[in-house]
């Protein structure tokens, strides 16, 4: 599975609203998805609309991003890679006036390397990033995976999204890579459902709120990871 992408781009921003719910709820959501948008269509799986996820994400020594100080409380920076891809997104997600932005960066997975190299090259594609990184203190702490279904839809105001995310799994990291290790299960108990849209909330994920009967959750994969793993002093009496 792979996402289109040039090699650098910025999304229009979106809005977007969580849910946690129940495994045996979320199956029911995903097949009454299932008549009404459609399959994404970069993913696989009996239906058309499964697919694995890996994301490196980072945070500065002090762990200012898990706390939310300042403006890294508004940012994060991560790598994704989908599936087994060649290639990865170096992507910085900017959430400001309670809209999602995001700007990524396709790259080979040997060039992340670069990231790491102080005199990597100015015209490599992810130096934005790397001078992100640099500028901000910021170093890879953890490694979270999951399976993702989703579904697209075109309404009104721009696209549709829903996606939920299941089989969620974290490894503590300080250098780069996806090379296959033992993981943490995270979050046995819920799924995460994720709606993104722009502007208003279009009419089919209204309804889907109200056939369910939905309430929106503050949630993050990045923090409910680093509090299972343990590698604050905060998340550790969280945990």
């Amino acid at each position: 599975m792979l996402q289109a992408s040039n090699t650098r781009k910025t999304r229009e921003a979106t809005r977007e609203i969580k849910f946690l719910v129940a495994p045996v709820l979320a199956a029911d959501i995903l097949d009454w998805s299932r008549t009404r948008l459609t399959a994404d269509p970069y993913a696989s799986g009996p239906s058309g609309d499964e697919y694995r996820t890996t994301t490196l994400y980072y945070d500065t020594s002090a762990f200012a991003v898990y706390d939310r100080l300042g403006s890294y409380g508004r940012s994060k920076y991560r790598i994704r890679r989908y599936g087994a891809a060649g290639v990865v997104f170096l992507e910085r997600k900017l959430r400001t006036a309670g809209l999602l932005d995001k700007r990524r960066t396709v790259v080979p997975v040997e060039q992340l390397g670069c990231l790491e190299t102080p005199t990597a090259d100015s015209t490599w594609a992810g130096h934005w990033f790397r001078r992100r990184l640099e500028a901000r203190g910021l170093y890879p702490v953890c490694r979270v995976s999951y399976r993702r279904h989703a579904r697209v839809g075109m309404g009104t105001c721009g696209p549709i999204r829903l996606t939920l995310d299941d089989q969620i799994l974290a490894l503590p990291m300080q250098r780069l890579s996806f090379a296959p290790q033992p993981s943490v299960p995270v979050l046995t108990t819920h799924t995460i459902v994720e709606m993104k849209y722009r502007s208003e909330l279009p009419a089919v994920l209204r309804h889907l709120v109200e056939v369910f009967k939905l309430e929106p959750a503050s949630v993050s994969k990045y923090r409910l990871s680093v509090r299972a793993l343990s590698l604050t002093a905060e998340s550790a009496a969280n945990a």
